[in-house]
């Protein structure tokens, strides 16, 4: 579910970038509104008042592939501010008469430009900045009315722009960390050149998105599923706002939960929620369903059917239910399905991709364009403790994700209690808050060891913790030693059945997050 606003807006086109929600969610962060249209809906743009201005986005294609994403001359009819990003911009300058060619040197990573001269792009910029580059094309000559703005030691045309109509781009990403005054950047164009003025809030998000729900639903009936994480419990508490005593809750215990999560779930989410929530023990239908799969996407798949048919059955008496809510994010969207255009499937995530094609329910996402930080300023400003907010993420199919293999009542018990071990010890040692995310994997494998002078052939736990931002990129925490060495002692010598634990030191991109 889209929140549409009235207030002011830079629409952000997609062509297929993994980074394109973080333009729209970079623009949030200077206070502007902003939405993302796939790059063929452009139409959608033109003749509204409230749109002040549009970012072309990045993208994986040539501009000279066949079928590359591209958009008609309308859009540049319209005389609103125009900023492009990367194949943005290389788009850009072709459509307006200049002229792409392959780039000697693929450009990947940090770089530094200079600027030339003065821009209102560029206002409150050193002269000199670090940038992050990610392109094979580069534009070797600027369209009539366009001058350069900046170049990096490999290309000459790092940033154009044509002041008197409003049209920027730049070759690199202001939307990632990376890009050491890229904020600024965004804030120049959204602020100064689209003037924009009006601010975008949590607040403003909460008030219109309450209102969209109370208007979809109307008088009917909404069934939420929680598993007493952010972003459930976030959603739960908007829609509850919104139709109040329409809303039903309701928490599925799958067996595949942490270890004692289940009873402390149900006790938060009773003392929170305004209502109580409807628990389900539904372990042995989930692991009977999972015996013997082996493979990830089916898992993923097999758990959300699960999901809907307990949904169903446990509800028969409350129902009937026309509107299924879930606590969808963004990540999750953008990893599991191609949306707003044409970027690449990485995974199904069970809210999205994991769902059976014939729901019977209505979906309501409401925070299905926010990221997880977002997420967090929003249950603050609904009054939700940061016991339940500063949880870390924690997967949809729970454990069934993070054993890899088989999934048994005995391997969820083995990795219940290697994981309870791991997360207590993040906490006890003061770690907990410092990672994005973390937790235990067990691998397919046995290994060889040695314990009371006997050999022993048994199961091994990757140990796995992340420290990001967003989701959406990560890098391996740098735990102190001596707390995984106390993490691996105890998982070896109180967990029967592990001899051997490792930890996984990968970034997002290339792995991801999870294992599975």
């Amino acid at each position: 579910m889209t929140t549409k606003q009235t207030q002011p807006e830079v629409a952000v086109l997609d062509f297929g970038s993994q980074y394109t929600q973080l333009i729209a969610r970079r623009l949030r962060e200077v206070g502007v509104f902003s939405e993302i249209y796939p790059f063929n809906r452009y139409k959608e743009l033109l003749d509204r008042d409230e749109i002040r201005g549009v970012v072309l986005s990045g993208g994986p294609s040539s501009v000279y592939e066949d079928g590359a994403p591209d958009i008609g001359d309308e859009l540049f009819a319209e005389g609103k501010p125009l900023l492009g990003i990367c194949y943005g911009m290389q788009l850009m300058c072709r459509k307006l008469g200049g002229a792409i060619e392959a780039s000697t040197n693929r450009e990947y990573g940090p770089a530094t430009i200079d600027r030339a001269g003065k821009s209102r792009l560029f206002t409150e910029t050193p002269g000199q900045q670090g940038v992050w580059m990610s392109h094979g094309d580069r534009v070797a000559a600027l369209p009539d009315g366009f001058t350069p703005l900046a170049s990096s030691g490999s290309i000459p045309f790092a940033a154009a722009g044509d002041e008197t109509r409003g049209y920027y781009c730049v070759q690199f990403h202001p939307e990632v960390v990376h890009t050491e005054h890229g904020m600024q950047i965004l804030r120049n164009f959204s602020r100064d050149i689209c003037a924009i003025e009006s601010e975008w809030s949590t607040t403003v998000f909460i008030d219109s998105t309450v209102a969209e729900i109370r208007e979809r639903v109307g008088t009917r009936k909404v069934l939420c599923g929680v598993s007493g994480g952010v972003d459930s419990t976030v959603a739960a508490t908007l829609i509850d706002q919104a139709v109040g005593e329409q809303l039903h809750t309701v928490f599925v215990d799958n067996g595949l939960l942490r270890l004692g999560e289940a009873s402390e779930v149900e006790r938060n989410l009773n003392a929170f929620l305004h209502r109580p929530v409807l628990r389900v023990d539904a372990r042995n239908l989930f692991l009977n369903g999972l015996r013997g799969v082996t493979d990830p996407e089916k898992k993923r798949k097999i758990i959300g059917n699960t999901f809907i048919d307990v949904f169903k059955s446990a509800t028969t008496d409350l129902g009937p239910f026309e509107f299924l809510a879930q606590g969808t994010l963004y990540p999750d969207r953008i990893e599991s399905v191609s949306v707003n255009g044409p970027s690449h499937v990485i995974k199904s995530h069970h809210n999205v991709g994991g769902l059976p094609e014939e729901l019977g329910f209505e979906l309501i996402e409401p925070l299905g364009e926010l990221f997880k930080d977002e997420v967090r300023r929003v249950g603050r400003s609904l009054g939700i403790p940061d016991s339940l907010l500063m949880r870390h993420p924690f997967p949809g199919p729970g454990l069934g994700v993070r054993i890899l293999g088989d999934v048994t009542a005995d391997r969820v018990r083995l990795l219940q209690q290697a994981d309870h071990i791991f997360i207590q010890e993040l906490l006890d040692s003061g770690q907990y808050d410092k990672i994005w995310q973390a937790g235990a994997v067990l691998l397919p494998i046995q290994t060889v060891g040695v314990m009371g002078d006997k050999r022993t052939y048994e199961a091994v736990v990757a140990l796995r913790a992340v420290t990001s931002q967003d989701g959406m990129t990560a890098d391996w925490a740098r735990i102190p030693n001596e707390v995984l060495a106390r993490v691996s002692n105890r998982i070896i010598n109180e967990v029967p059945g592990i001899n051997r634990v490792a930890y996984d030191i990968s970034s997002k991109p290339p792995s991801t997050i999870e294992w599975e």
